[in-house]
């Protein structure tokens, strides 16, 4: 194994435990703030010791070491023996918890109603979706500074709340269920197009996000939305193979080969759609899963049935009216009514989407399909200044050299 697949290997793996240690801690101790400190304190340690000397069993070794990183705390402190008292008390509450829930329980008691929907948000990115506070900070739009004020502003108000580690009762469960919806949302994308680094995308996080996407159908069956979701994760995932080229250059979707997309996961993500559509009115979540089966079905791009898409984002616009669903229907509205029209559209995005990438690659291919080359080469070269993700900037840089080779 060479030195960099070694390197994401142990990312990778380090990330996947992390919720797992997490949650067993937190079910133990009960005290998230403290347990979320002495994570992340072994998974420092582990960063720096394993690529030398890999232990057998990773997750007891990340255990043991957190779990000594508690007791160091708790001697320092006066209360020891009340918190022992209170720890076995919680042991005898839990003493058969099934460590495969954990992961799920961990999320639930992220969104507790204590903490603002963004504080959610964020800490479930943290510390189940394994994000860095960069990357969290991306996906929000803000500086990472005031992410990281943000995280800890949540842990601490974990513990002020008083928080158990248990899954709420139903009635609270429904209320945190869309934020649980939205994070797994979160992490699938981050997954599917890193916001930085130098991978396209990363498996690691879409394969996470769409395991507990099923626990959570699984915990959940009757709520349309959460099975709309885990729809919508396999048929968007359906097409990793295709979505770049060996060197990890992206390949747009018109130009993918789809006899490379997973008629597998195609399949699931239909029938699960097709088991939810008509049951209720059509949640976001079921709506993108709709779009997305649409895409699916269609042999080739040009066969693509673009107005239904448009029809589906115009309904989704009304459902959930966000700015990335409105550059989602410029797009649609450029395949029907051609590219000036959703050029037009992308003019009130830029308050909200400036800061982003994706609203200028939008607008060079608009300019492109409308044969404005100049116009289309500023705009990628906009947008390749702003990603973080090297393989989209030397896609979107790819873009400006052809135009400029085509004399454009």
């Amino acid at each position: 194994m060479t030195e960099p697949s070694r390197h994401m290997h142990l990312e990778d793996l380090l990330r996947s435990l992390a919720p797992q240690v997490l949650g067993v801690l937190a079910r133990k101790h009960g005290q998230f703030d403290a347990c979320e400190d002495a994570v992340q304190e072994a998974l420092l340690e582990a960063s720096l010791q394993w690529p030398m000397d890999m232990p057998r069993d990773p997750k007891a070794w990340l255990l043991a070491v957190a779990n000594r990183r508690l007791v160091d705390f708790w001697r320092s402190e006066s209360a020891r023996r009340a918190r022992e008292e209170r720890v076995a008390v919680m042991d005898s509450d839990h003493p058969s918890a099934p460590a495969s829930d954990d992961t799920l329980t961990l999320m639930f008691l992220c969104c507790h109603p204590a903490l603002s929907a963004p504080s959610q948000l964020a800490l479930t990115l943290r510390a189940v979706g394994g994000l860095t506070t960069a990357e969290i900070a991306s996906a929000f739009l803000v500086p990472e500074a005031t992410m990281g004020q943000r995280i800890s502003r949540a842990k601490q108000g974990i513990q002020k709340a008083g928080a158990t580690f248990s899954m709420p009762p139903p009635s609270e469960r429904k209320a945190r269920l869309g934020v649980v919806l939205h994070v797994l949302y979160l992490i699938f994308n981050e997954g599917y197009a890193a916001s930085s680094g130098s991978s396209l995308q990363r498996e690691d996080l879409t394969a996470e996000a769409i395991r507990l996407a099923r626990l959570l159908v699984a915990a959940v069956p009757s709520e349309l939305e959460a099975t709309g979701l885990l729809a919508l994760m396999l048929l968007t995932d359906s097409r990793r193979a295709a979505r770049a080229e060996a060197d990890g250059t992206p390949v747009p979707l018109a130009e993918q080969d789809r006899s490379l997309w997973n008629r597998g996961q195609i399949q699931e993500g239909i029938a699960l759609l097709s088991s939810v559509l008509g049951r209720g009115a059509a949640g976001p979540y079921q709506l993108q899963a709709a779009i997305a089966a649409v895409h699916a079905e269609a042999a080739t791009h040009e066969q693509t049935d673009w107005p239904q898409i448009l029809a589906l984002y115009t309904v989704l616009d009304a459902v959930a009216p966000s700015p990335v669903v409105a550059l989602n229907r410029a797009v649609a509205v450029a395949m029907v009514k051609g590219p000036d029209a959703g050029l037009k559209l992308l003019a009130g995005l830029d308050d909200a989407l400036g800061r982003s990438h994706r609203l200028d690659a939008v607008r060079g291919h608009l300019h492109e399909m409308a044969g404005a080359f100049p116009e289309a080469r500023a705009a990628f070269l906009a947008a390749a200044r702003k990603t973080r993700s090297l393989q989209e900037r030397r896609y979107l840089l790819g873009k400006v050299e052809a135009l400029d080779s085509a004399g454009a």
